[in-house]
This record gives C-alpha cells, sequence and structure tokens, in this order.
C-alpha cells in the first residue's frame, strides 16, 4: 500500500494518516483540539505530538475550552511538570489564551463554520503528483494565520494554519500515488 511520502512506517502515523489526515472535519471541538495540536507541533515532528496527544486530551478535559481557559498560573506550572506534554512555557500558556479566544470567537460566530470560511466552506482538493509540489503555506493560510492572530490566538503562523488545514481536510493533499487520494478527491 502505497502512502504519502511523509508517513513513516510508524504504525502510530500510519493510523493517523490513514484514518484521519486529509478527511474533512467539520466538528467544532474537534478542530478546537486539532488547531492546538497543531499549535503544540511548532518545532517538533508530529509524530512526537500524536504520541502525546492522549496525554493532551486527559489534561485538557477532551480540549475542553472552558476548562482551559479558567486554568489559573499554578494550574499552568503544574503543567510544565508533566512528561506527557510538550512542557514548553510558551504553549502551555497559549493554549490557556487560545481557549479564551475561542470562546470569545464562539459568542460571535460559530468557529468551525468561521475556520472554514478560509477555503469558502468547502474542501481544496489539490492534485498534486509528489510531496515536493506540496507548499508549506498558500494564500488561504496565510489569511486564516492573520485572522487568527487579530482574534487573539497564539501559535497559529501560516505553516502552522495550513498543516492545521491539511490535517482537517480543508485542503486535500494526498498526492496522487496514495492509496486515499483517490478516496478523497
Amino acid at each position: 500500500m502505497v502512502r504519502c511520502q511523509w508517513c513513516s512506517s510508524d504504525p502510530v502515523y500510519q493510523h493517523y494518516h490513514d484514518t484521519e489526515w486529509g478527511v474533512p472535519e467539520y466538528d467544532a471541538q474537534k478542530l478546537f483540539e486539532k488547531l492546538l495540536l497543531d499549535g503544540f507541533q511548532a518545532g517538533l515532528s508530529w509524530i512526537t505530538i500524536l504520541k502525546k496527544r492522549d496525554r493532551y486530551r486527559e489534561v485538557y478535559r477532551g480540549f475542553d475550552p472552558r476548562f482551559m481557559a479558567d486554568q489559573d498560573d499554578d494550574v499552568l506550572q503544574a503543567l510544565l511538570q508533566d512528561p506527557g506534554i510538550i512542557r514548553n512555557r510558551l504553549k502551555v500558556y497559549g493554549a490557556r489564551q487560545n481557549a479564551r479566544a475561542w470562546l470569545q470567537l464562539g459568542q460571535e460566530t460559530d468557529p468551525g463554520k468561521w475556520l472554514w470560511q478560509f477555503v469558502g466552506g468547502q474542501p481544496k482538493v489539490n492534485h498534486f503528483q509528489s510531496f515536493a509540489e506540496v507548499p508549506a503555506i498558500t494564500r488561504e493560510a496565510e489569511n486564516m494565520s492573520r485572522a487568527l492572530r487579530k482574534a487573539g490566538f497564539t501559535f497559529v503562523g501560516p505553516t502552522i494554519c495550513y498543516a492545521f488545514m491539511q490535517a482537517t481536510g480543508m485542503v486535500m493533499d494526498h498526492t496522487a500515488d496514495c492509496f486515499r487520494y483517490a478516496e478523497l478527491s
């Protein structure tokens, strides 16, 4: 079975590639989780985050934005001691900031629909033949990044936003040789 070139032989990675990556996700709660996980990845490999995802779900109560927004500095300091997550101060404190921004956004609009607006509400299906053709940043990702930062989010640069768009199926970037390409295009 041929997979996208970026997918390693790690079974966790393969399962993610085969079942999640590039599948359109519209559920706002799942989009929130994925946005934060992509931010946690900054400077790290995605497999590192995948292997810590279950612990993140535990400490953030399923990425409950209200729970996360209400965490005080003592709780965040305790999280910085947890080896099951990425113990980066900016990312831990940024998760609380992002939860607060998410809740604020939710008072104004449906956050899921708001995120999907950057691709016109429908998956953008790309037809890349090779991994070398897949961009790291697009105009849509730059627009999303700018809007998220304006809304008070952190760890939402254009590269993170494009990875988020790929992961949530806003863009379908499985390459033509990957078995998932035919299933999702």
